[in-house]
């Protein structure tokens, strides 16, 4: 019997599970910070509770008291969403020795998956392909320069611990080694806690694909197909679409299976992903997997007709999967563009400020995930995502025109976002052909600087 759950996020993620809780007939506790008081998924939830201030680090990321909020209000599970303490193994076992259910794996997947030397380990010793790069924790600039001699520069170091674009840096000489080792080191340690740093070889010009995983405590995995997450600025997304358009039948059966492999060699348990990089060549390697919900699930959502976070929930309480791989197909194509607070014209600084005016598109094959609304104040303490556009159609070009439209339809007065940039993007005959890849932004930026000339 699930009775109650305690939403430990916040925006859009915490509306999403809110609505699931209530399709299942779950009570919701939403926890918010000061700066959240008049944010809707407090307004929403059965019950609602302050944790503390307005910095995460007083609040969304405060493990003690986000549990006593779920122990008063007597929850028997806490949905961490994604972002925030949702891959944060040390939480998850503490909401576990409180006799209380986390919503998401085992506490041992996440931190085991969380090292990033330790899952290309496993990856490797599963058969999936992994990037060239070191075999464990590096030590010294002069371990890295052996490695360099076999598989050549350029390379990224990485934080071992790391995620979310933070912990890296990318050689192109071996003169820059050195102060790229130390930095890397150094932030690792900041952001992390753990100053481990591996590397591997970096490939430009690639394609970035994920592979969304379900999985339930009784041994069944199985996928949900493929999404195409390559049109990033700093590692971070900004367009997503399902599945993914140049992949050939071959190759996208090869990674599935590799997908499915992977989350069988760490015995996964819960909704994850698992992300490769793809060449030019339709060569892919395991690139790192995600023991959470992903921002972009809602595009995976719309093409396989399943709702994700129902199946997070139903797996946390040791329910079976109520479906098979051979009842899930993809039905037309998806895209997802994340609106931004930020000033693209300003190196994409975030803004913040009052909503004076908004107007919300509408129409058919449409789906918006947002927390804003007319008057909503934007805070400056957390992400600058306002809101998430999601488009559906039979074709992809069908569904690139809807989105077209949304954005067009789209107003936000009071604050900066980046609609603009995701409208000329959507017109560039690379993206329309689906051609781009992850360099695809940085050069985009440049034609920014004349946009009248562009569109």
């Amino acid at each position: 019997m699930i009775k109650k759950i305690l939403i430990a996020n916040r925006g859009e993620i915490a509306l999403r599970i809110l609505r699931t809780c209530k399709e299942m007939g779950i009570e919701s506790v939403a926890i918010y910070s000061s700066a959240d008081k008049e944010s809707l998924h407090v307004q929403l939830a059965n019950q609602s509770i302050c944790i503390g201030g307005p910095h995460s680090s007083e609040s969304y990321l405060n493990q003690e008291a986000i549990i006593q909020a779920a122990l008063l209000t007597n929850c028997q599970a806490i949905h961490p969403g994604f972002g925030f303490l949702s891959e944060n193994a040390e939480f998850a076992q503490k909401v576990q020795d409180h006799n209380l259910i986390f919503i998401g794996p085992s506490s041992s997947i996440i931190k085991n998956m969380g090292n990033k030397i330790k899952a290309r380990e496993t990856m490797k010793n599963a058969g999936v392909k992994i990037l060239p790069g070191s075999d464990g924790v590096l030590n010294s600039v002069d371990e890295v320069r052996k490695i360099t001699d076999k598989i050549g520069l350029p390379i990224i170091l990485k934080a071992a611990a790391g995620g979310g674009g933070r912990g890296m840096r990318i050689v192109r000489e071996l003169g820059e080694l050195e102060k790229a080792f130390k930095a890397c080191q150094q932030e690792a340690h900041d952001y992390f806690g753990d100053s481990s740093i591996y590397c591997e070889k970096l490939f430009e010009n690639v394609k970035h694909i994920e592979v969304q995983i379900v999985a339930d405590k009784h041994g069944h995995i199985i996928h949900l197909f493929d999404r195409d997450c390559s049109m990033q600025r700093r590692n971070q997304k900004l367009i997503e679409e399902a599945p993914c358009y140049v992949l050939d039948h071959k190759t996208r059966q090869n990674i599935l299976d590799d997908a499915i492999k992977a989350a069988k060699a760490v015995q996964y348990d819960n909704v994850g992903t698992i992300e490769f990089l793809l060449d030019a060549d339709n060569n892919y390697y395991f690139m790192e997997m995600n023991t959470r919900l992903q921002v972009e699930h809602p595009i995976t959502e719309m093409i396989t007709n399943q709702d994700i976070v129902k199946h997070q929930i139903r797996s946390a309480f040791n329910l079976p999967l109520s479906f098979k791989q051979s009842d899930i197909s993809i039905n037309g194509y998806a895209f997802e563009c994340r609106i931004n607070a930020e000033d693209i014209y300003q190196q994409f600084r975030p803004t913040a400020g009052k909503i004076k005016f908004l107007n919300l598109p509408q129409g058919k094959g449409l789906r918006l995930e947002g927390a804003i609304y007319n008057g909503y104040t934007v805070s400056p303490f957390y992400d600058s995502m306002l809101l998430k556009i999601i488009t559906y159609g039979q074709t992809r070009l069908q569904c690139i025109k809807t989105m077209r439209i949304a954005l067009e339809e789209l107003i936000i007065d009071g604050v900066k976002s980046n609609e603009e940039f995701h409208y000329f993007v959507l017109h560039h005959p690379k993206f329309v052909e689906g051609k781009y890849d992850t360099s695809f932004v940085d050069e985009f930026i440049k034609e920014l600087k004349n946009p009248d000339e562009f569109i």
